[in-house]
């Protein structure tokens, strides 16, 4: 209601229309039940005001437009498309690179400015608690940070002072997706921060030590941790067949 509030508390409620909300509802695409939380929000408020205050406001503009549900789990990108990132634009590539390397959701990686970045330490952001948090950047980044050309203060930059933003990468990102073919398009940018967890569990550590790269709950690591095992496990089983 808050974030409502201050970008349309000088504007007249009555002049809501149903297009305008569908729109901010596909801006919010990559956070799928956010946007039908706006929606849902805007609906109650609305028919409060209707129904409750009698305001002449006419029929509720959220309705009919479709919400996104429930979504299905992101899968970690296979290895195959992994490879395939060293023939992707430099948006797609830069952006793969931060979410693997910080582990942060797609947005957070994808608005991260340079001074972020100090020696063999970085800042990285808890969305869900709004606060930075440093931890130890992977050499593999800082290797692919330094041999990239600075353009603005943030590492996907729109101009000096602006990120180029999750809309942007996000569309040029499914241009590169669909020219990979049928078996690249179930997946999504999300699912390279899940494969970052799976690797660090891969990699045998400890769920303090995943929890200090990404800061999710106990919960969230057991369950990726159960599934970096089952891989572990299916693939000592498959070679003694051999």
């Amino acid at each position: 209601m808050e974030e409502i509030l201050i970008k349309n508390a000088n504007k007249a409620v009555r002049n809501t229309g149903k297009q305008n909300l569908r729109s901010i509802h596909a801006k919010m695409a990559g956070k799928p039940r956010k946007a039908d939380k706006r929606l849902q929000v805007i609906s109650l408020l609305w028919n409060y005001a209707k129904d409750k205050l009698d305001w002449p406001i006419g029929d509720n503009p959220t309705k009919g437009i479709d919400h996104y549900g429930k979504q299905r789990e992101f899968e970690p990108w296979p290895d195959w498309m992994i490879g395939k990132l060293s023939e992707a634009p430099d948006t797609v590539r830069t952006a793969a690179e931060l979410i693997l390397g910080t582990g942060q959701r797609p947005n957070a990686a994808i608005s991260m400015e340079h001074r972020r970045f100090s020696g063999d330490w970085m800042e990285v952001l808890d969305e869900k608690g709004g606060e930075y948090f440093e931890t130890y950047c992977p050499k593999d980044l800082r290797d692919y940070l330094s041999s990239r050309e600075l353009k603005g203060k943030h590492v996907l930059a729109k101009n000096l002072t602006e990120p180029l933003g999750y809309d942007a990468v996000e569309k040029s990102f499914r241009r590169w997706r669909n020219n990979l073919g049928e078996t690249a398009k179930p997946y999504v940018l999300h699912g390279l921060r899940k494969l970052a967890i799976i690797r660090l569990a891969e990699a045998g550590c400890t769920d303090a030590e995943i929890q200090a790269v990404t800061n999710q709950s106990p919960e969230m690591v057991a369950y990726y941790r159960k599934k970096a095992s089952r891989k572990a496990l299916s693939k000592a089983a498959q070679h003694r067949r051999t």
